[in-house]
């Protein structure tokens, strides 16, 4: 899959292209999104996106609607390329998972900004917290969503201490969900690959 830094019409593979590496190449991305998936406590699932994913992403719903037209190319990646982290940043898909449908629906209801509690403490730096949800809002008076997708801004000191294989916690204090977690050093090498 071609890495370019950004998702163009031009750099996507065709639907017969992507089929093909599709079959040889999808166990690799699987892998990949593995290794960038944190659990937050028993119910959250942070999935941190990066070109790769969001790439791979855009091809899977192109190939599932066959679109090939590009307009349509066009409102997919609009759609997810804004979710490719920038060099200051990681970017997350949030999933809140019950399996059993009376508790999600219970716990959608008490976990009411929980995406707002979501943070990152880089070793030594103070706390940062997830600015979420920018295309729209996914939670009203009655429940907040199951996804929900976040941004963590670092300054560029934080940048540099991630870089250098400082330690990272994922946390999150809401009332209702109190989980914190130290990012493994695998995955947080994956990570420090999306800053500058």
């Amino acid at each position: 899959m071609q890495r370019t830094g950004h998702i163009t019409p031009d750099s996507l593979m065709s639907l017969e292209a992507y089929s093909k590496w599709r079959k040889a190449h999808k166990p690799e991305v699987i892998a990949h999104r593995k290794l960038r998936s944190v659990q937050l406590g028993e119910h959250i699932n942070l999935q941190f996106e990066s070109e790769t994913t969001i790439r791979y992403q855009i091809q899977e719903m192109l190939r599932i609607e066959k679109i090939f037209e590009e307009e349509g190319i066009l409102q997919e990646i609009e759609a997810y390329a804004p979710l490719v982290p920038d060099g200051s940043n990681w970017k997350a898909t949030v999933m809140i998972e019950y399996t059993d449908a009376n508790e999600r629906k219970r716990e959608l209801a008490r976990l009411i900004g929980v995406e707002d509690r979501l943070f990152v403490e880089v070793d030594g730096q103070a706390r940062v917290y997830a600015i979420a949800d920018e295309d729209l809002d996914r939670e009203n008076d009655e429940k907040t969503s199951a996804v929900h997708f976040v941004r963590f801004e670092f300054t560029p000191a934080m940048c540099a201490v991630i870089q250098a294989g400082g330690a990272v916690k994922l946390g999150c204090d809401h009332t209702h969900y109190p989980a914190h977690t130290q990012i493994p050093m695998e995955t947080l090498a994956s990570l420090a690959g999306d800053l500058k």
